[in-house]
């Protein structure tokens, strides 16, 4: 299977726990559905029709954290749009403070089984284009991208450990290792609950919990499925 990859990243940051109403808190790592979105800007695809072209059953998608996870806080003002018909005449106006990702930077991993979409998508990252601006999470958050290059991917041996560059879903993991033997690397384990599939109408239909390691260490395990990219190393799909 051939892969695109390509690291993404940004100043600021912001993907909505969906728990959170007044203080929004973030995800340490963009969930797939919001990869999707991602892919969707870059080739051009609606906001009614991305999230099934980029099904589970129709692409792949990884994440590897490449910089540290870092938060902060913001507080924004957010307008009530509805209360004027021009921007400068909206008088209400609620300040909330936002949980935001600091110098946030991933690598994407991406393939389809549409041959038309993996080249449309070849073609935009390759030129450094996309259809619509790109952001981390919020229109506020614009974010800029670098195509890394196309690679084969093949099966790894199942029952092997290995390193994972990936973040994880928990399901997708047979065995951890927690400690690194080597005492070199002081790793910092973290899971979160997020979205990986909705409809077109934006209804969550699969949650799962992913484990990333938060300084961007590989994932020391030995996972149910996973895939070796030419580039090195080994990834897992979300």
């Amino acid at each position: 299977m051939n892969v695109l990859v390509f690291d993404i990243w940004g100043e600021y940051g912001h993907f909505k726990k969906h728990y959170t109403t007044t203080s929004p808190l973030t995800y340490s790592i963009p969930p797939r559905t919001a990869i999707a979105g991602m892919m969707g800007a870059i080739i051009g695809l609606g906001k009614e029709e991305y999230s099934e072209i980029m099904s589970k059953d129709n692409c792949y998608i990884g994440a590897q954290i490449l910089n540290p996870i870092k938060k902060t806080r913001i507080s924004e003002n957010l307008i009530n749009t509805k209360s004027a018909d021009m921007m400068a005449r909206i008088k209400d106006r609620t300040q909330i403070r936002f949980e935001v990702l600091k110098d946030a930077k991933y690598r994407i991993y991406f393939s389809h089984i549409s041959a038309d979409i993996y080249q449309k998508a070849h073609e935009m990252l390759s030129s450094h284009k996309s259809f619509y601006s790109l952001s981390l999470g919020l229109s506020e958050h614009l974010a800029n991208f670098e195509y890394v290059g196309e690679f084969i991917c093949e099966r790894g041996i199942l029952g092997e450990k290995t390193d994972v560059l990936t973040v994880v879903p928990e399901k997708n993991i047979e065995k951890m290792f927690f400690f690194d033997m080597d005492g070199q690397k002081n790793k910092e384990y973290f899971s979160e609950s997020m979205p990986v599939e909705m409809t077109n109408e934006r209804v969550v239909l699969e949650y799962t919990n992913v484990l990333y390691e938060k300084n961007g260490y590989p994932i020391t395990s030995i996972p149910k499925e996973h895939w070796n990219i030419e580039c090195g190393g080994s990834i897992v799909f979300l």
